[in-house]
């Protein structure tokens, strides 16, 4: 039963005054200033009463508040009809928050149980280093490579996993607050992993650990089958050309026809044995076995060296190959293989860069210094051909990808050279791209990191 604070303060102020006025009726001798006196001490008393009971009332309501997190606050009576607004305000509340805390565990738990259904390895870490949660596959892949047989929640990440790239891809994403990628071979022997680490936006970081062990054994076995098959097909394709070569250069009794086919079998015997070459080259790029000498080199050097090699080709073409541009700033990279993919991309140009209504094709090779953290030089090949569609050039440099196939075949291109220069360029820690528009030509930009000063 509860009743309302400012009634009891009226009821026992109005019982005072009573006192007071009872006090002067009976004409008691001073009896204003005793009931004066009376009624200050009635108030001080009334007072420390209703600020006991109001405590009292409030102290259940304030113990409701600070437990709503762990426990409802239901049914919510309090001593006084007053309280009887922030009573029911704190059981509104309380419910809210307690469909919000099991709608969040539900979650929790839902996301939990989908991360640990990921064949990917998992983990989370605090700003300060230290795991926060794993998923059962990091569990499982690790109980042999920690010192205490499992990862162990709250302890740094560190003292669970010891490999530095995994290491170095974490602490890229704490301290860079960027998405971080390595590649791990010594987390589990034997096993390949892709490292990925994110930032989240509370602090901390998530690494995802992707197991590419069998992806690298069937490429490994890909290229090792393609090399074999490669290096096979070399002896047989060398002896069909000399035969022919042979025939063609000495022997006059060849009618036309027999002339004809032995010309026809000349030609694709030749590609045949540029393909074979090509892929050899496309299997030492891809495993890592050609070996290469970066040093320091001067970008005008290159471009040079690169146009004098196509000379043969240029006058067998009546191309017109010019020099753009230039930078005398050094690279750090491989001279023999930039000159490599220069050559090649100047071969396209010539191969495919006649416009409409000329007889020549027209190539510009050039360099100039761009602005990108740690400096680098831009290489540039451009031809004024009939261009490269825009679906076209985000694929024009995967092996065998070729914009118009018939042409391709007739001009005796193989379909791997422009993917031979990317994985050059890349390996000596460059980009390249294409920039084309239909009917205006094409323009190929690679770019190299620029030499250090103190590079030897």
């Amino acid at each position: 039963m509860t009743k309302s604070l400012f009634f009891s303060f009226v009821v026992r102020m109005t019982i005072a005054l009573a006192v007071v006025v009872l006090l002067r009726a009976w004409a008691v001798p001073g009896g204003w200033m005793v009931g004066a006196v009376l009624l200050f001490a009635w108030a001080v008393v009334n007072g420390f009463l209703l600020s006991r009971a109001v405590r009292r009332s409030v102290k259940p309501l304030e113990a409701a508040t600070v437990a709503i997190a762990e426990q409802p606050a239901n049914n919510l009576t309090p001593s006084f009809t007053d309280f009887d607004g922030l009573a029911y305000a704190i059981t509104t509340a309380s419910t809210h928050v307690e469909r919000v805390l099991h709608n969040s565990s539900e979650s929790r738990r839902e996301l939990e149980a989908m991360i640990d259904s990921m064949q990917d390895a998992v983990v989370a870490v605090d700003p300060a280093g230290r795991i926060q949660w794993t998923n059962q596959r990091l569990q499982r892949l690790l109980p042999n490579a920690v010192a205490g047989g499992s990862v162990r929640i709250g302890h740094a990440l560190v003292q669970t996993i010891r490999d530095p790239e995994v290491l170095e891809c974490v602490r890229g994403a704490l301290e860079e607050r960027t998405v971080t990628e390595r590649r791990s071979i010594s987390l589990v022997p034997g096993r390949i992993f892709e490292v990925a680490a994110s930032p989240m936006p509370g602090g901390g970081a998530v690494a995802v650990l992707h197991d590419i062990t069998r992806i690298e054994q069937v490429e490994r076995t890909q290229r090792e089958f393609v090399a074999n098959v490669s290096h096979e097909l070399r002896t047989p394709l060398t002896s069909i050309t000399g035969y022919v070569e042979t025939l063609l250069d000495h022997e006059s009794s060849l009618s036309p026809q027999a002339r004809e086919f032995l010309t026809t079998i000349h030609k694709n015997a030749t590609r045949m044995n540029r393909l074979t070459e090509d892929l050899l080259v496309m299997a030492r790029v891809e495993s890592s076995e050609q070996e290469l000498h970066p040093m320091p080199v001067r970008a005008d050097i290159l471009v040079r060296d690169a146009i004098q090699a196509m000379s043969g080709l240029v006058q067998d073409e009546e191309a017109v190959l010019e020099i753009g541009s230039t930078t005398e700033c050094e690279v750090f990279a491989d001279p023999d293989a930039i000159v490599q993919v220069l050559s090649n991309l100047i071969e396209n140009g010539i191969k495919y860069g006649k416009s409409k209504g000329e007889a020549r094709s027209r190539v510009i090779v050039g360099a100039r210094e761009i602005d990108e953290p740690g400096g680098a030089v831009e290489f540039m090949v451009q031809d004024f051909g009939q261009g490269i569609a825009s679906e076209h050039l985000q694929r024009i440099f995967e092996r065998f990808y070729r914009v118009d196939k018939a042409r391709s075949r007739e001009s005796g291109g193989t379909g791997l050279g422009l993917a031979i220069a990317r994985h050059v360029v890349q390996t000596q820690g460059g980009t390249i791209r294409a920039e084309s528009q239909l009917n205006a030509g094409s323009t190929f930009l690679f770019t190299l990191p620029k030499a250090p000063v103190n590079a030897i």
